[in-house]
């Protein structure tokens, strides 16, 4: 017996080590490609994160495969009863992971921690690798690696300079400024829409068609991927003590969710944290209007309709049908593709379908002229759009643009002895800006940044990540709540998380006397953050600790613009920065033009010195490269809007009016700190 056990250990060693050894994981070829970076290996560098990216790959095509073919395999059917339901899901699952691993090995192998995930969807080995190849002196691929990593991170200032610097070298010539990464669908939307504003009608047709079919097609694979093992926030799944029917409700409500996003998910470019708007009825207007032009009446109807599945009842695209039945003398039918799609995501569809034909112009002989303008309907053309919903004038677009705050005001008094105007707007290049010296003394300096190492933790304020901006840094935070709950169980003295406390109302107090603002400035977010130079990985570094951005809208470089809708914080109106210490090298913090590149000024922290600025788009910040050292702050956001006041911070006053009038001690304190960020 033991040796028949024995030879079927050994028999399973061999097979599952025979398995494994189809793909090497990508998080472990990614380690490698980063160790043999600082060890200045770049031959190593590329081997190793190239084969990376190909793992990444080849997982996330044999998931989709593997999940369409089990799903056709073992299909839910209309007789349904718990066995059949939990039959067919577990006979899928088999399938799937037969599937999977016969490709890849070992699933378990393959995965990987959430920060290598993100690493991997922010083009982080793009940076890896366009710095390596520039060493081996192939700045072609160097180029490639960089304009696919700037795609994604475009308020990068120091890869944009590298794009500019790389473009100026022989033997680099337009074509290979390539993006490595681009989503086939979005890649022949962008060269169709190109060829349309050229003229170029039938050959932007044949890529608006291909754009159509690789959006489908991404869509079903998005909603494959979305079938694996699921995120349970909130739940400790060693203690889910849940029945199996609540335990399959929450794992489909999450399957659900996921893809609920596929749609959003598809019009999103990289970069971006918001889509396209009007994304794919977009693609049907624009072929309706170049069918016409190739006098291919039949399939301009047919797109027309079509796009009138999305927008129902639009004036200027019922107008086109109309024209379209006249000349043609019967009706048509509306694609069945899209039909059963908007059928099948209704309601996710809906939410993405903000544009219409009211941005658009028409287009009549020989001219350009308003679609709110009059009309000769003896001389009817077909309208159509006039290019990206996106860059329509920001009068005619229905997102809001951000414009500097009206009757901008600024020399208020500075309330508290010694604090000192060090800079205004004027000599910061901008509006709404100040930056001031002593408003806290070395003393509170000291014990704030000694309370911040025992009470931060990392990734605190951050979703959990540890490194959210760049993984050349460590951040850890604290909110003013869980500093005074930190004091009230005796970790810390009352004394400094009440000084935290103070302080912050001091520069709340501040900033809104200097601004002369009319009404209360109420606290958005109160955050003490520190953010550390990680030891052995500031050899080389070009990105920034935090990148540019603005705080209530969304930066869109390309554009020249900042988009205040969710996810950003629209609600915010001021921000601040109150430093700690001075003594690490880097973490300048700046202010740049809208295009994220043009540094309008420089702020080297020191303690108590703060930079006070408005939240929008008139003020894009980041801050430089931490690359030795701590820096540590607190950072402030405030709002004009007492809805949006700081749960935690009405909390936090709660708690000081009892210490200050003493009942605590006898009652003791109900604090819950929770991550706001």
């Amino acid at each position: 017996f033991c040796s028949h056990f024995i030879s079927v250990v050994l028999l399973l060693t061999v097979a599952l080590s025979s398995s494994a050894a189809f793909l090497e994981p990508y998080d472990l070829l990614y380690d490698n490609a980063v160790q043999a970076f600082y060890s200045s290996d770049y031959e190593n560098v590329v081997r190793y994160m190239e084969g990376a990216l190909s793992s990444c790959r080849e997982v996330r095509r044999t998931k989709v495969r593997c999940r369409l073919r089990c799903q056709d395999q073992h299909p839910f059917d209309d007789t349904f009863s718990d066995l059949r339901f939990f039959d067919v899901v577990l006979r899928r699952a088999g399938c799937m992971n037969k599937c999977i691993e016969e490709k890849l090995g070992t699933q378990s192998v393959h995965k990987v921690s959430e920060d290598v995930v993100q690493d991997f969807n922010r083009r982080i080995p793009y940076n890896y690798l366009q710095l390596a190849y520039k060493k081996l002196k192939q700045p072609d691929k160097a180029a490639a690696a960089a304009h696919t990593y700037f795609q994604a991170n475009p308020e990068h200032v120091e890869m944009g300079e590298n794009l500019e610097q790389y473009k100026d070298l022989e033997g680099v010539n337009e074509d290979h400024f390539v993006d490595r990464e681009a989503r086939p669908h979005q890649h022949s939307f962008t060269a169709a829409v190109l060829l349309y504003v050229k003229g170029d009608y039938e050959g932007a047709i044949i890529l608006f068609e291909e754009a159509l079919a690789e959006y489908y097609e991404a869509d079903v694979e998005c909603r494959a991927l979305c079938q694996g093992p699921q995120r349970f926030e909130g739940h400790d799944h060693l203690r889910y003590r849940y029945s199996l029917h609540e335990l399959v409700s929450d794992h489909f409500t999450q399957v659900l969710h996921c893809e609920h996003e596929c749609v959003r998910d598809l019009a999103t470019r990289p970069g971006r944290l918001s889509p396209m708007e009007n994304y794919l009825p977009l693609h049907y207007d624009y072929l309706q209007f170049a069918y016409f032009q190739m006098d291919r009446l039949e399939e301009a109807l047919q797109c027309a309709l079509t796009y009138l599945l999305f927008h129902e009842g639009d004036e200027f695209m019922t107008e086109n049908v109309d024209y379209y039945r006249d000349v043609l003398g019967h009706d048509g039918e509306p694609r069945e593709k899209a039909a059963w799609y908007l059928r099948r995501h209704k309601q996710e569809l809906e939410l993405l379908l903000i544009g219409s034909k009211t941005m658009g112009v028409e287009f009549t002989e020989g001219n350009y002229w308003s679609s709110t303008g009059g009309r000769d309907d003896s001389n009817r053309i077909p309208s159509g759009t006039d290019g990206w919903m996106e860059y329509v004038p920001i009068s005619e677009k229905s997102s809001v643009a951000v414009a500097a705050p009206q009757q901008l005001k600024e020399g208020g008094p500075l309330l508290y002895d010694g604090v000192q105007l060090v800079q205004n707007s004027v000599a910061l290049n901008g509006t709404q800006r100040v930056l001031l010296d002593h408003v806290i003394s070395e003393e509170e300096c000291a014990e704030l940044r000694h309370l911040a190492h025992v009470v931060t933790l990392a990734g605190d304020g951050y979703r959990g990540r540890m490194s959210p901006h760049t993984p050349n840094e460590k951040f850890e935070g604290a909110t003013v709540l869980k500093t005074l709950q930190y004091g009230y169980e005796g970790r810390v003295p009352m004394k400094s998380a009440r000084l935290f406390y103070d302080i912050s109302e001091r520069a709340r107090r501040i900033i809104e006397s200097y601004f002369l603002l009319n009404s209360t400035l109420h606290f958005s977010y109160t955050h003490l953050v520190c953010r550390t130079a990680i030891t052995g990985r500031q050899d080389h570094r070009n990105d920034l600790s935090h990148p540019i951005h603005a705080d209530n809208c969304l930066l869109d470089p390309q554009a020249n613009e900042c988009w205040k809708e969710p996810p950003a914080y629209t609600y915010r109106d001021y921000s601040a920065l109150l430093y700690l210490n001075g003594d690490f090298e880097g973490g300048e913090f700046i202010f740049t033009e809208m295009d994220a590149k043009t540094v309008t000024a420089s702020v080297k922290p020191r303690c108590g010195r703060m930079v006070g600025f408005s939240s929008g788009g008139e003020n894009p910040h980041g801050v430089k490269a931490v690359t030795s050292g701590q820096r540590c702050a607190v950072a402030l956001w405030f709002t004009l809007d007492p809805l949006f006041r700081e749960l935690e911070r009405l909390q936090a006053d709660e708690v000081i009016q009892a210490l200050d009038t003493q009942s605590v001690w006898g009652q003791g304190l109900n604090i819950n700190p929770k991550d706001e960020l």
